[in-house]
C-alpha cells in the first residue's frame, strides 16, 4: 500500500478520531489506527470496541489494496512537527513495516497485522432519519451537562433521542438536574427512540460543529450510526427503558423569577466560594423585586451575601441550590435573561431562556433544590 498525502490533512484526520484509542485494552489491536485502501480512497479507523469512527481521505496519489494497523504515538508526533508538505507512505503489508518519506527525512515504523481488528457489522433492519449537522451538534451540546454517571442506572448514562411526527426531544438527566431540548423541525413519519451512550457524544459534538451538512442516522435495537461528510461513526446503544422523565416536570409552578443571566452567574461564582465546598449550597431569598444570594461555611465561619435586581411574581420565597449544578444549567443557555419558576422549596424548579431566539427550538431545564438548614 502506497500513498502521497498532505501532512496536515492526515494529521488533522488522525487527531479528530484519536480520542477513541485507549491503552491497556483487552483487545490490544485497537490501540492502533486501522489504515485501509481499495486503491482509490484511504480509510482510517479508530475504535474502543464499542464506538467506531472512520474518516475517508482522498490522497494525492494512492496504489495498492489492503489493511494494516498503525501505532498512533510516533506517527502523530512526527506529523505534528512537520510543515504542510506532501508526504509519501509505503506500507509493506507482508512484513508489517512502514516508511514515511518527507523529502528531507525517512522514518521507519513497525506495523501490525490487522486481521483481528474489529470489523463493522452492518445494521440489520435499521430505522433511519436525516438531521442537520448543526442541529444535532447543538442538541448534544445542550444535553451533555445533565448526562448521568450511575452504574446502578445505566439508562441515565446517555442522551435519550425521542423522534415523533410532531417534534424531536433530546433528553438527559442525572437525577439532580434534567434537560429537555426540543426541535420542532426534526420529525419522522413514525415514533421511535433510543439512548445514545455518553462516550461518543463529545466526539460527535466536536466533528458535527465543523460542518453544515446533512447527517444520516441509522439505528436498530442495539446500535446506531452517523454518516456525514467524510466521517462514519457507529456505537452501541444503551439498552433498556429511559426513565419516564415527563412525570417529574412540574405542570404548575406559579412563582416566576426573571433575572439577568450573566449577573446571576457572576454572583453565584463569587458567593459559592464561601460555601462548604463539599456541598456548595447557595440560598435564594426572593423578596419583592430583589434576589439575595447567600452562602455559609459553618465549619470555617465563612459567609457571603449578594443582592441582585430581578423581576418576580409571587410570594416571598426561600430556596436552596447546589451552586455547581445550577451553574451547569445557566451556562447551558445563551439568552440575556433566565426565567425560573417555582412552586415550593422542596419541589423541582424549571429553568428556561426568557427570550426566544429560535422559534424551532425549546429548551427546558429542571433542577432539584436542596434541603436548607434551619
Amino acid at each position: 500500500m502506497n500513498f502521497i498525502i498532505s501532512s496536515q490533512v492526515l494529521q488533522k484526520a488522525l487527531q479528530s478520531i484519536h480520542q477513541l484509542i485507549g491503552t491497556n485494552s483487552l483487545v490490544p489491536i485497537v490501540e492502533n489506527f486501522l489504515f485501509e485502501s481499495d486503491g482509490n480512497v484511504l480509510k482510517i479507523t479508530a475504535t474502543d470496541t464499542e464506538t467506531r469512527a472512520t474518516v475517508t481521505l482522498l490522497p494525492n496519489q494512492i496504489s495498492g489494496e489492503g489493511k494494516i494497523a498503525v501505532p498512533p504515538k510516533s506517527l502523530l508526533e512526527t506529523l505534528k512537527n512537520l510543515p504542510d508538505i506532501p508526504v509519501t507512505f509505503t506500507f509493506d503489508l507482508e512484513n508489517y513495516v512502514g516508511e514515511l518519506n518527507t523529502g528531507t527525512g525517512i522514518y521507519k515504523m513497525s506495523l501490525f497485522n490487522a486481521d483481528n481488528y474489529p470489523t463493522f457489522a452492518e445494521l440489520e433492519n435499521p430505522h433511519q432519519f436525516i438531521i442537520d449537522s448543526q442541529v444535532l451538534a447543538k442538541a448534544i451540546s445542550r444535553t451533555l451537562p445533565a448526562v448521568g454517571y450511575d452504574e446502578m442506572r445505566p439508562q441515565m448514562n446517555g442522551v435519550f433521542f425521542e423522534i415523533s411526527s410532531e417534534y424531536s426531544n433530546f433528553v438527559s438527566t442525572d437525577s439532580h438536574k434534567l434537560i429537555r431540548y426540543r426541535r420542532l423541525d426534526v420529525k419522522a413519519d413514525e415514533f421511535f427512540s433510543f439512548i445514545l451512550q455518553e462516550k461518543p457524544l463529545p466526539l460527535l459534538k466536536s466533528l458535527l460543529s465543523q460542518y453544515d451538512t446533512e447527517v444520516q442516522v441509522r439505528f436498530n435495537e442495539t446500535n446506531v450510526s452517523f454518516s456525514f461528510d467524510k466521517y462514519f461513526i457507529s456505537c452501541r446503544l444503551i439498552e433498556g427503558r429511559y426513565p419516564a422523565y415527563e412525570n417529574i416536570i412540574p405542570q404548575d409552578n406559579p412563582y416566576r423569577l426573571v433575572v439577568h443571566r450573566e449577573s446571576l452567574i457572576s454572583a453565584l461564582k463569587r458567593v459559592s466560594v464561601f460555601a462548604n465546598q463539599a456541598l456548595p449550597e447557595v440560598v435564594f431569598n426572593i423578596n419583592g423585586q430583589e434576589l439575595v444570594l447567600a452562602a455559609e461555611d459553618f465549619d470555617f465561619s465563612n459567609s457571603a451575601k449578594e443582592h441582585l435586581a430581578c423581576s418576580y411574581e409571587g410570594e416571598d420565597f426561600r430556596i436552596g441550590f447546589n451552586a455547581k449544578f445550577l451553574l451547569d444549567l445557566l451556562n447551558n443557555m445563551d439568552s440575556e435573561h433566565v426565567l425560573m419558576s417555582f412552586s415550593a422549596p422542596n419541589r423541582a424548579v424549571i429553568i428556561r431562556p426568557e427570550e426566544i431566539s429560535d422559534e424551532k427550538e425549546e429548551l427546558l431545564m429542571l433542577i432539584m433544590p436542596i434541603t436548607l438548614r434551619s
